[in-house]
């Protein structure tokens, strides 16, 4: 049976670019995004939480959080758990609200923030390639047992190239979006 799937290669790729693009909404710019506390958890009940799964997140102004706790008991857990996640916000409570303002970005945490969405994206593009590399070998193990023949390796392996090309260039396009997004605020 053959092992190549462009389809499954096709997916994983994509999941990559997904990926990436997950991980970008996560780093701060300089406007209020929900998706800035994504990666918190809070210790309630005895075990660790997503924060969404405690609360409710929105941005009611271009320049803060409001996070609305729905049991008034959690109040406190959120608010550790947000300043354990290290990301540069001052939590207020404020009833069963906490509030978050955004304080502006210094030119100096601009750049950091730029340069992490750079990593971030070579690490999408090394994982398309990982992906590319996958493929590579299962087209050469299916010739290897006889089940295509080398003229079908060598267009599929073009096909995979192209495949990876195009995700590739995505990610490129995603993070220079985001650096752009960083350092215009």
């Amino acid at each position: 049976m053959a092992k190549y799937d462009k389809a499954d290669i096709e997916r994983r790729m994509n999941g990559a670019v997904e990926s990436l693009k997950s991980d970008l909404s996560g780093l701060r710019t300089g406007r209020a995004n929900t998706s800035l506390l994504d990666p918190v958890v809070v210790e309630v009940y005895g075990a660790m939480m997503p924060l969404n799964q405690v609360a409710t997140v929105s941005a009611p102004e271009p320049r803060m959080l409001s996070v609305q706790v729905w049991d008034k008991g959690n109040v406190t857990a959120v608010e550790k758990g947000i300043a354990k996640a290290n990301l540069g916000l001052n939590p207020m409570i404020d009833g069963q609200n906490v509030r978050l303002p955004l304080p502006d970005l210094t030119e100096e945490r601009r750049k950091e923030l730029a340069k992490l969405a750079g990593e971030y994206g070579e690490k999408g593009k090394i994982a398309i390639r990982n992906v590319r590399r996958d493929g590579m070998e299962a087209l050469k193990d299916d010739e290897k047992a006889k089940e295509i023949s080398e003229d079908e390796r060598k267009r599929s392996e073009d096909d995979v190239q192209k495949l990876t090309d195009k995700y590739v260039a995505e990610t490129d396009v995603a993070v220079e979006k985001k650096v752009q997004e960083i350092l215009s605020q």
